[in-house]
Order: structure tokens, then sequence, then C-alpha cells
């Protein structure tokens, strides 16, 4: 008759078993189930929901990027960037779009740096588009959360709308209806504001003639 294995070991293998196996269900099984679901039944989100414009991906709805124009001097990394009267373009982003840089100001409402910028914001802006400076809406010449919001409010939008029409020699009438066929509404209905996706709007824009 075989001696029995102290607890000691028992405990040990037993924990290794429960590892081996949990390994399998949780590390295994369950991504690649979630990840069968995820393609059969929401292939184009599970994929980063990525925004393709004559065969090639262009970038993707969930993230918002920038519209300028090339720089004079591409080697010039301090050469500020110049937006493009030719896009409408996002609200400003603390990070400049750039998704390793993810995040906020983190500048209170006190902040005097916060002060200036949203006013050399607001004039910028006015000037671009050749409107009052007092009627730029709020979320132009402030960046969101995360920096990397894609959406802008329905009222910036329209705001573009004449710049862009002009920039591009399209009617304004055929730009407006560009604004409310990617204009979405409140999420579940009643959470936020409507807004206008930058980047699906300004991928439809690419193909008018």
């Amino acid at each position: 008759m075989s001696k029995p294995l102290p607890t000691t070991v028992r405990t040990h293998l037993t924990a290794l078993r429960m590892l081996l196996v949990m390994t399998v269900i949780l590390g295994l099984a369950y991504p690649l189930l979630v990840t069968g679901i995820g393609q059969v039944a929401f292939a184009d989100k599970a994929d980063g929901s990525i925004v393709r414009a004559d065969g090639k991906e262009v970038g993707s709805s969930l993230l918002g990027q920038t519209f300028d124009l090339p720089k004079r001097n591409p080697g010039d990394e301090n050469e500020a960037a110049r937006p493009d009267p030719k896009w409408f373009q996002p609200r400003p982003s603390a990070g400049g779009y750039d998704p390793k840089s993810s995040g906020a100001s983190n500048l209170g409402p006190n902040s005097e740096d916060l002060a200036k910028a949203i006013e050399d914001r607001r004039a910028a802006v006015a000037a671009f588009d050749g409107v009052d400076p007092a009627k730029v809406p709020v979320d132009a010449v402030t960046a969101s959360g995360s920096g990397l919001d894609p959406h802008i409010s329905v009222a910036y939008a329209e705001e573009q709308a004449a710049r862009v029409a002009g920039a591009r020699n399209l009617p304004v009438e055929t730009v407006e209806k560009l604004i409310d066929r990617y204009t979405e509404g409140r999420s579940l209905g009643f959470l936020g504001q409507p807004g206008v996706n930058v980047v699906l709007l300004n991928t439809a824009l690419a193909q008018q003639k």
C-alpha cells in the first residue's frame, strides 16, 4: 500500500490543477469564444470600426484625427499645424489626437492658462470660419476628456459649412445635407446632445464632386 502524499504536496498539486484548468478556460476558451461572437455578430466594431475610402483605411469612427495642411517644412517639428479649410475641423485635443496620449489638459476652471487658451482658440476659429467670436460654440474651443472624441456639436459643424463649401466650390446646401446625414442623436435617446462624427463627415465629403 502506497504511502499518502504529505498534505502540503497534495495542496500544491490541487492548486496546480486548478491553475491549469482556469488557464484553459479563462485564458484560451473564453477569449476565443468572445472573439468568435464578436467577429460573427459585430465584425466592424470588433475590428476597431475602421473607416475606408476607395479601398483604403483612413481612420476609425471611434477616434478623432486632425485635418491639417501639409507642413511647409516637413522636417521642422516645431512648425505649428495649419488647419485645412477644405475639411471640417475637430474640437481641440490636449494630446493632438494621439491615441498614446489620451487625456485632458488637467487645467481647472480657474486656470489663467486655460482661459487664455480658450480666448486664443475662439479668435482663431472665428477668423478661420469668418464668424463673430461670440457665436463660436463651446466645443470649438474646449477639448474632450479623452482628447480623442471624433464628434463635434451640430452648431460647430453648421458654423463650418460655408467655409468648407467655398473651399471646395460646392453649394452650401450640399454640405448642409451631409451634416444632417451624419448627425447622430443622443446616446440611448436621452444622454448628451446630438453630435456630428467629423471622421465620417469628412470621408463622405471627399466623395463629393
